[in-house]
């Protein structure tokens, strides 16, 4: 059994990183696997590093018929037995490029579908249609696409996004306070996401107006890019640091590398989300012992055991996350205490390990017995 990975670009984002996780540990992964993709990204060269082989190829329109036989004479000489997409767009493209053949197709949905156009919606109900298994990161999102799409319930699967804690563990660590020249002593706070939809970074500048009007000794950093799409999103968190007298204490870091350096030495981790299906940033921060303040969304309550091992606070409720904090500033010990718990849990529960294993069964099942279309 043969596997190969599709994805879009190869830019950073929570996919594309679970993904180079599963790249660099393909060593311990129960089969086999190569890597296709559409366009270059910032991973481009991590994903080639990781010595998994690497194809790209790009169609030239929609429609690219030598794309199509181009991927088929690769799914030929690589011996494929399942292409497992991770776009909707690349599930279809892959069920026209094995028409006739045995080839399995995998979807992997990581988002939901707010913000489609007419043309993204009748891509995705094509691919959910042709592929022969659906898989979601987590219950709370099977849950919805079941419910907006009539999905039959042989056909979908939640599978957990894995982590590579090594990753994390042996991350070279570099001063991030000499970095930006802040006291030693002052408490680091940070978050970490792009400024895309689903994301609700202005709750956490809410947040962090009414903890400078305390006067918490403090500085935070949002780890994140800005959204080519909706740039807006970052400008107005600036504008908002800026009116509120934040500027000296807010630090907009864009994308960063060293991500599990700087979550190393947070003090606590906040977290905002409209419509996140997984969280990766969240169990990352809890991975590394840091007290985590989140939002009640569905799918956090979902990967925190309802809130057993985070912080949750009411979405949107910046003055409820504000009494959390202020209790997490009077009882430091306590709350570090439980981070360690927290800790030990997802690193059993939230593997680049069991991901893979679990992956494996799911390969196993639908290349024995595939799914009616």
């Amino acid at each position: 059994m043969k596997i190969a990975y599709m994805l879009g670009s190869l830019n950073r984002g929570g996919t594309e990183t679970l993904l180079l996780d599963c790249f660099r540990n393909k060593a311990q992964a129960p089969f086999d696997f190569i890597g296709i993709y559409r366009k270059e990204g910032q991973l481009s060269n991590d994903f080639r590093t990781s010595q998994v082989p690497l194809f790209k190829l790009c169609p030239k329109h929609p429609l690219d018929v030598g794309y199509f036989s181009r991927l088929r004479k690769l799914i030929h000489s690589q011996q494929i037995s399942i292409l497992h997409a991770q776009q909707p767009l690349d599930a279809l493209y892959a069920r026209i490029a094995t028409l006739f053949m045995s080839v399995r197709v995998v979807l992997t949905l990581h988002g939901y579908d707010a913000g489609f156009k007419t043309t993204d919606r009748i891509i995705l109900r094509w691919a959910i249609h042709w592929s022969d298994i659906i898989l979601f990161v987590s219950n709370a999102q099977k849950a919805y696409y079941q419910r907006q799409y009539s999905l039959p319930t042989k056909k979908v699967q939640t599978l957990y996004n894995g982590i590579s804690f090594v990753k994390l563990d042996k991350a070279k660590v570099t001063d991030i306070r000499q970095e930006l020249h802040l006291p030693k002593e002052v408490m680091l706070l940070g978050s970490v996401g792009n400024f895309v939809p689903g994301r609700d970074q202005m709750t956490l500048c809410r947040f962090l107006k009414r903890l400078h009007e305390t006067n918490v000794d403090f500085r935070f950093l949002f780890v994140g890019a800005k959204s080519k799409v909706e740039p807006d999103r970052f400008e107005e968190c600036v504008q908002f640091c800026a009116e509120n007298n934040l500027s000296s204490d807010v630090f907009f870091l864009g994308s960063r590398e060293d991500v599990p350096s700087i979550l190393k030495q947070l003090d606590a981790f906040l977290y905002a989300s409209d419509h996140d299906t997984f969280g990766i940033a969240v169990i990352e921060a809890m991975a590394s012992s840091v007290p985590v303040f989140v939002n009640d969304w569905e799918v956090m309550r979902e990967i925190t055991d309802d809130g057993v091992y985070a912080n949750l606070y009411p979405t949107k409720q910046e003055e409820e996350l504000f009494r959390q904090f202020m209790d997490f500033t009077a009882n430091t010990t306590t709350y570090k205490q439980q981070a360690q718990k927290a800790s030990a849990w997802v690193r059993k529960n939230y593997s680049i390990q069991n991901h893979q294993i679990n992956m494996s069964n799911i390969y196993r099942s639908i290349g024995s017995t595939p799914e009616e279309k």
